[in-house]
């Protein structure tokens, strides 16, 4: 795009034209979106410098999302939690990077891959809602929001075939139906409609079963958060790239909610209650389950020991009358 500098906008930004940013930035300024000056970076690296950053670029994992309330009902919503480690290779590249995000006043984003293709994305997906609702006076329905994110990581697919792939979670408040949504997608685009909760990320599998036993239908907010907050801990137990409630650093997930009073994150010091009562259970079973293994390892652990006495192969010295009844 030529520059003007005569103070005045270029003749793009004053024609009418369509209602995605997307659109209007792949026709008149295409090096500015996140696909394309990842993919120059790559060209200028020469041969294989995809594949070699792929291996260098911090990577974001593990996103839980699970609605609550009832349909229709005030308390009707979603909640969405990411962990906040970055890892790289088998290095954590940072501690507290933070990958749950407002797509818009209704919705909400989490990213797992590429953390810097993904955050680009996630600011360039929000320019979109923003703008589309600038332009057209409304807002975009929730469905509407879903099919536009699914076409930006379409179009994100030549990098993700070099191992720079995004797979964000998305979820929201649909204004229309009054509950919660879920949608995740694949690396060429495809968008699915979730049921309940869902997860993804490297840590995802052990998340989702953590997801399968604590989730119920009817769940309020708060325990809705607890159940969002134990997955991820139960994910960082068994997944090193994903990070767990951090009490000595102080650092805690990245818990959001959307209701029909909008996006809400939950503050640190909530989060801090939740993670303590997390592991004071976690540690009352651990503690159970060590005095079971005592138990079955000695099973006279705990009786009465037997009285001191004489053996019973040796006669007693106290009976005179050789075996005899005492008289």
């Amino acid at each position: 795009m030529t520059m003007d500098f005569s103070g005045r906008l270029p003749h793009a930004f004053t024609t009418p034209g369509s209602s995605s940013f997307v659109e209007f930035l792949a026709s008149h300024a295409p090096d500015l979106l996140p696909s394309a000056r990842a993919a120059a970076g790559a060209a200028a690296g020469g041969h294989g410098a995809a594949g070699a950053g792929a291996q260098l670029a911090p990577h974001a994992t593990t996103i839980v999302a699970l609605t609550f309330g009832e349909p229709g009902s005030p308390g009707a919503g979603v909640v969405m939690a990411g962990d906040r480690r970055a890892t790289m290779g088998s290095m954590i590249a940072n501690r507290e990077i933070e990958k749950v995000f407002p797509a818009d006043e209704f919705s909400a984003v989490g990213i797992a891959g590429t953390a810097g293709i993904a955050v680009e994305l996630v600011r360039l997906f929000q320019l979109e809602l923003e703008h589309y609702e600038k332009i057209e006076g409304a807002l975009l329905s929730l469905d509407g929001k879903a099919n536009r994110l699914s076409t930006m990581i379409r179009a994100n697919l030549g990098l993700a075939m070099q191992g720079l792939a995004v797979v964000p979670l998305f979820a929201g408040y649909d204004l229309d139906r009054g509950l919660g949504r879920i949608f995740s997608y694949d690396v060429t685009g495809g968008r699915y409609e979730e049921r309940d909760h869902h997860s993804v990320g490297s840590g995802s599998v052990f998340a989702r079963g953590s997801l399968k036993k604590r989730w119920h239908p009817g769940l309020g907010t708060a325990d809705a958060v607890h159940v969002a907050v134990e997955a991820l801990y139960d994910a960082a137990d068994d997944d090193s790239a994903t990070g767990g409630p951090d009490a000595v650093r102080q650092i805690w997930p990245v818990v959001v909610s959307v209701t029909a009073e909008g996006y809400r994150r939950v503050p640190d010091d909530e989060l801090a209650a939740v993670a303590a009562r997390i592991v004071a259970d976690r540690t009352e079973q651990a503690d159970g389950n060590r005095a079971a293994r005592v138990r079955i390892a000695r099973p006279t652990a705990g009786l009465a020991p037997e009285p001191p006495g004489v053996p019973p192969d040796q006669p007693d010295p106290t009976d005179r009358d050789g075996g005899g009844d005492a008289r």
